[in-house]
């Protein structure tokens, strides 16, 4: 009884957390916080947010600003060390860090951090949904830095290298190797702010479509117990509202940022094309990396909008296997059979169900509760009459949710041919520049 009484208690109170919208600085988001604060990407306060702007000034534009018109070598410079392309590369990684960090300080400015994340929309959650929406979300920081940190250590190797084979040699603070090194340093902070910026909030889309895929795995099971129709239609229409919450938040971010990550691309094809480009790893290194930065967080926010469209229009092929299974059984149920022939069909159907076991084996991690190609138990469908199964399945049919961008669907036909156009201008722009083809 004592046992029963605790896991109530403690029950209640995470529903009470997960319910609460406000967020203050020891809720389950100080971890996260912290990392946004040593980001100095927090606006939870006044204070905050008017150091978050001051660095985004200073390491966004002034910095890129100082490095372009001050920090170059002169009249004296070899040809390893001239930056033609940097022009382009410091306006492609300024301009989607600006577009990144005003998206990121208007979503909290405007929902806060808790409304966000859909943290206070947990509590209407299964705990299967909870438990592995917060382990994604303490996996996003690690998944931050696995996309980060490898162009982060190409940009860094080379920096140094211009660096210290005498790229510049201003002495703005007395001594040519000091003044290097600061500069040096401040450029690579630079870099790093404006690619972390804009990786982060392609790692939050990619965190809330996760919260959505869990969801709809968990929606799922409605079509494995005695559920009626009206409560499977207020759960996806709930989905369906909680999706187009998400697209509606995201939309702008992510239509403007395929176009300028799109113009950033074509503009670096049409001067590494020129009859008189001097294209080589020396000078356009920084370009390519830059290059491969911005179209991989892209990636990130398509291939993470196509699947959790994927998995919600995969609901359709779900319910219409639950009505055809239902179906077959109530037809079954109604026609006069011998008892011998019934034994033999389920002895049949037996073996048929085990040897599909078998070919399961080799589909891998491909299928879930929600596609998959197991059949649906019939046994809990006699309640529900085919009219309303019907009706059902045409709803689903005729309302396809998903993420939209001002109305367009990104389904997994959209991904391939954006992704198409831009893997062609990457590895175009790669084999100009390192020698990829």
């Amino acid at each position: 009884m004592a046992d029963e009484e605790t896991l109530i208690s403690s029950s209640q109170t995470k529903n009470r957390s997960f319910a609460r919208c406000a967020s203050h600085s020891h809720d389950e988001l100080q971890g996260f916080r912290t990392w946004l604060k040593w980001l100095c990407v927090d606006q939870s306060n006044h204070w905050t947010a008017c150091l978050s702007w001051f660095v985004f000034f200073a390491l966004a534009i002034v910095v890129p600003a100082v490095s372009h018109f001050v920090l170059t070598c002169g009249a004296d410079c070899d040809s390893f060390h001239s930056r033609p392309y940097d022009a382009v590369a410091q306006l492609s990684l300024s301009g989607i860090a600006a577009l990144s960090f005003i998206c990121l300080s208007t979503f909290v400015r405007r929902y806060g951090l808790r409304r966000f994340l859909f943290f206070d929309k947990l509590r209407d959650e299964s705990e299967t949904v909870r438990n592995g929406y917060t382990q994604q979300f303490n996996r996003s920081l690690q998944i931050l830095f696995v996309f980060v940190l490898p162009c982060f250590a190409a940009e860094s190797a080379y920096k140094i290298w211009w660096y210290t084979s005498g790229g510049t040699r201003i002495p703005f603070l007395g001594n040519a190797v000091v003044s290097n090194t600061v500069a040096c340093v401040l450029e690579l902070c630079s870099w790093f702010y404006r690619s972390m910026v804009f990786f982060l909030v392609c790692v939050l889309f990619r965190l809330l479509c996760y919260l959505q895929i869990l969801r709809m795995q968990d929606f799922a099971l409605v079509f494995q117990v005695n559920s009626d129709v009206e409560t499977v239609l207020r759960e996806h229409l709930r989905i369906r509202r909680h999706l187009r919450i998400i697209s509606h938040r995201y939309r702008a971010f992510i239509l403007c940022a395929l176009f300028f990550i799109t113009a950033s691309q074509f503009s670096s094809l049409l001067m590494t094309t020129r009859p008189n480009a001097d294209v080589s790893i020396y000078h356009s290194g920084e370009l390519a990396v830059c290059s491969v930065s911005l179209v991989a967080g892209l990636l990130i926010l398509l291939r993470s909008a196509a699947r959790i469209t994927h998995k919600a229009q995969a609901v359709t092929c779900l319910a219409s296997k639950w009505h055809v299974c239902a179906t077959i059984d109530s037809f079954d149920t109604t026609e006069t059979e011998t008892p011998v022939t019934r034994v033999v069909e389920e002895r049949m159907f037996s073996a048929t169900c085990s040897e599909g076991s078998f070919d399961l084996d080799d589909v891998g991690d491909e299928e879930d509760e929600l596609d998959n190609s197991k059949f649906v138990p019939l046994y809990t469908h006699s309640t529900i009459s085919f009219q309303k199964r019907q009706a059902l399945v045409t709803y689903f049919e005729n309302n396809r949710a998903g993420i939209t961008v001002y109305g367009f669907m990104l389904d997994r036909s959209s991904l391939h041919t954006i992704f198409g156009l831009e893997l062609s201008l990457v590895l175009w722009l790669l084999g100009k520049t390192i020698g990829i083809s």
